[in-house]
């Protein structure tokens, strides 16, 4: 018997150190691929000074209407993913594509994430830009953002257009997520050892190589920032706040909803009628696809966009 359990903890050790070591060793390489991605990050947009730090944002088309586009949770490169709706509003719209803190090449920030904070930090890019009119496409939780900007700046904002964008009242939305173990991991290099053994979520949708390379690295950089960690602690307390906001009743409003998200929400489909119908001017229009239908369906949610702004 004691033979057996020399045995087993010699076994024990052998494995502990072997984890240990390829730990440690995951670590390295991520640090040392990290700091050499850095260097590959190709700019793009412009900065504008928020709060003291720098918010990056992307402009692209010279007209009179602006739509400004509003990422959804985790969107690691914002002015990246939003390009297949981009190609196509450009030519008839300015389209600005705000990249909150701690995404895209914005800084990180400490600040919490709650819902007026972001409206307040979106707002004072918006203006150091000179941009006083516009609508608002928003992407998934940006809808509920989105929900709390157009009343809290209803001179300013012109209509409403959600990309399967959330519903404060949907179910699920506070369910935690386990930011600690995703921040470890991170750390540990294990985020970047998952990433290389998955698919490319952009292969085969309407992005160069270079984008998707781009994306790619951004990703690993802006998985975990500070921003998305209190985001995500912060969603379920931002969801109830808005949960007894309504658009303005004169606000238009169009709400792109993915038929295929049905079956993963709940009542999608319904909650967001229910939403189109607290306004004169509302509409719900569904879309083959998943819920990132920029990327599927950017020409039906640019016609769409155009059927409300004309």
């Amino acid at each position: 018997m004691r033979t057996a359990g020399k045995i087993i903890i010699r076994t024990l050790i052998v494995i502990v150190s072997a984890i240990a070591l390829t730990l440690a060793g995951t670590t390295v390489g991520n640090a040392i691929a990290s700091s050499r991605e850095a260097a590959q990050i190709i700019p793009y947009g412009e900065s504008v000074t928020v709060d003291g730090k720098q918010m990056n944002v992307l402009v692209r088309g010279d007209h009179e209407q602006t739509v400004v586009l509003l990422p959804g949770f985790g969107t690691a490169a914002p002015g990246i993913d939003f390009e297949p709706l981009i190609a196509e509003l450009e030519d008839s719209y300015r389209v600005v594509v705000i990249e909150p803190f701690g995404s895209g090449l914005s800084d990180d920030t400490d600040v919490p994430r709650t819902s007026d904070n972001y409206v307040r930090e979106v707002h004072a890019a918006l203006s150091e830009l000179g941009i006083t009119r516009y609508a608002l496409a928003a992407h998934s939780i940006s809808g509920v953002y989105s929900l709390v900007y157009a009343n809290a700046y209803p001179d300013e904002v012109t209509a409403f257009i959600g990309i399967d964008s959330s519903v404060p009242t949907q179910p699920g939305a506070d369910d935690a997520l386990p930011v600690g173990m995703l921040r470890g991991m991170k750390t540990l290099g294990l985020l970047r050892q998952l990433d290389a053994a998955g698919p490319d979520p952009l292969e085969g949708l309407p992005y160069s190589v270079e984008q998707r390379e781009q994306n790619r690295i951004l990703t690993l950089r802006n998985g975990i920032t500070n921003a998305f960690v209190s985001e995500a602690e912060l969603t379920g307390q931002n969801f109830a706040d808005a949960a007894g906001l309504r658009f303005p009743a004169d606000l238009p409003v169009r709400l792109i909803v993915a038929e295929g998200d049905d079956g993963e929400v709940a009542g999608w489909q319904t909650l967001h009628e229910e939403q189109a119908a607290q306004v004169t001017n509302g509409a719900v229009q569904l879309l083959p696809g998943d819920h990132y239908l920029h990327h599927q369906q950017a020409p039906a949610v640019a016609a769409a966009i155009s059927a409300v702004l004309g």
